[in-house]
């Protein structure tokens, strides 16, 4: 892939995440004011197990399949089947999710004291179904370093959500239990949206696909290569859900505004650095395939490249919420009482720096997806989560560091994540050797690996056309040495 092209996609991602990020802003306004507290209380209510369910069915399936895509496509391979084996397996633990969450609803229900939560439960269900099957979609077109259905995906997913929802929630005006339980069926909506238009798109360009081998990559490869992407991707929400938890628990100790200081912490600070994130994301889907079709050597060029991107991005970002906490929060928090104001800038300006070190975070996670190295990523999330959950344990259980002590352990827990994949990134060994065995010819040689050629730059590389000359080259050689082989022995036994 040529540095013009990954810049593009990064750029594609980047604004349209942007975009599809600032209309659900705008949807959450009037549909605030339309449902009132009691109804957006169950509106978020019902997103918690719905998140941990799509954590084990579709987290991390796009950068997975994309990587698989991305190696095929650079081999000359373009194989439906390979999506259709990923539509199998995916769609099955999709199905499980959905099934889980019904199953879960009255439960659920129960456990959260709103017997108006099993109607929510069971609007959204459906949708983890769906987005798994929109996971690996997305993963085939990236892998194809094609964004532009990812894109407006995304944005189509959230105009559906935000139409549907507000004329549910017009349509039901004075009761906010169906209002929210609509509002959640308008994502559902959404998805199954979304889902047609990817399947749609997909199914357009399948036929223009000239099928040589039918035999795609096996189930067992793919959910091989998708698990450690999966865990990687689900530690940090899930050490999220158990944040709900423990900080919550561990304030109550000593003070009755556990909750809202929880509230000021990740509604408020956390949010705001989890913008620049958001916005580097573009960076993270784009190197994945750009590094799966790449030689050793590249990869590490490549991945270095992505980084300085995302620190041009990211730290900018960082200065800014640092600089100016007290403007940020007089203008979006413009409601809060003086004391909540003032702590949420110190807040704000403890985890600036980690605007930065997640967007690093990303970056770094997909490089190692994107070099076949998940299982790395998923570690250093591991040892960094648990480092973080002790630092909370110790800090946050003393009233005189309270909800900053969360924040200097989350400081520390994406500092530590930052070094430990930086390191795996860089000392990444030489290409391992199934990929070699992949690589070789029936004849006994070896295909030129699809990297670019020494002194073509960190994004260089071989085009299209003489990609393909080189295989028909490389067929007609081993056609001729086996014809010369063949003439050698009838002129023996001759």
């Amino acid at each position: 892939m040529k540095k013009g092209t990954f810049l593009k996609n990064a750029a594609l991602v980047a604004v349209g995440g942007f975009l599809a990020k600032g209309m659900g802003g705008l949807y959450r306004i009037p549909l605030a004011n339309l449902v009132g507290g009691y109804g957006m209380g169950l509106y978020q209510m019902a997103y918690p197990l719905f998140c941990v369910l799509l954590t084990f069915s579709s987290a991390g399936i796009p950068a997975a399949l994309s990587r698989i895509v991305a190696r095929e496509y650079a081999r000359g391979k373009d194989r439906p089947e390979t999506v259709k084996t990923a539509l199998a397996l995916f769609l099955s633990l999709g199905f499980v999710g959905t099934l889980l969450m019904a199953l879960l609803a009255p439960v659920m229900g129960a456990v959260q004291g709103e017997e108006g939560l099993y109607g929510c439960y069971l609007a959204l269900a459906p949708s983890v179904f769906l987005v798994s099957a929109i996971a690996v979609y997305r993963g085939y077109f990236q892998g194809k370093n094609n964004v532009v259905p990812t894109v407006l995906s995304e944005l189509c997913e959230q105009g559906v959500k935000g139409a549907f929802g507000l004329l549910f929630c017009l349509l039901f005006r004075g009761n906010p239990v169906r209002q929210a339980q609509s509002a959640l069926f308008a994502v559902t909506l959404s998805e199954l949206v979304s889902a047609g238009y990817l399947h749609l798109r997909y199914r357009g360009e399948k036929r223009g696909i000239f099928l040589r081998n039918r035999i795609g990559v096996s189930g067992g490869e793919i959910a091989k290569s998708a698990l450690p992407v999966m865990l990687s991707a689900a530690i940090l929400p899930l050490s999220q859900t158990a944040d709900s938890i423990l900080l919550v628990r561990l304030m109550a100790s000593y003070t009755p505004r556990a909750v809202t200081l929880y509230g000021l912490y990740t509604g408020g600070a956390l949010s705001l650095i989890n913008l620049p994130a958001s916005v580097c994301y573009g960076v993270a889907v784009a190197i994945v395939p750009v590094l799966s079709g790449a030689s050793d050597s590249a990869r590490k060029e490549r991945a270095v490249v992505a980084l300085l991107l995302t620190l041009a991005l990211s730290l900018p970002c960082a200065a800014v919420l640092f600089l100016f906490a007290e403007k940020i929060v007089a203008v979006l928090y413009a409601s809060l009482p003086l004391a909540d104001g003032e702590l949420l800038v110190r807040l704000i300006r403890a985890t600036a720096v980690s605007a930065a070190t997640l967007s690093c975070v990303q970056t770094l996670s997909a490089c190692l997806t994107g070099m076949g190295r998940a299982k790395y990523g998923a570690l250093s999330m591991a040892i960094s989560v648990a480092l973080k959950f002790a630092l909370e344990w110790w800090l946050v259980s003393n009233s005189a560091h309270s909800v900053l002590g969360a924040a200097i352990a989350t400081n520390v827990c994406y500092l530590v994540a930052f070094f430990l994949l930086l390191g795996y990134t860089l000392s990444a060994k030489s290409l391992r050797k199934e990929e070699h065995d992949h690589n070789r010819q029936p004849w006994g040689g070896k295909k030129r690996l699809d990297g670019p050629r020494k002194g073509s730059g960190a994004f260089g590389g071989q085009s299209g056309a003489s990609d393909g000359a080189y295989r028909i080259r490389a067929n007609v050689d081993g056609g001729e040495r086996s014809l010369r082989n063949a003439g050698r022995g009838i002129r023996k036994k001759s």
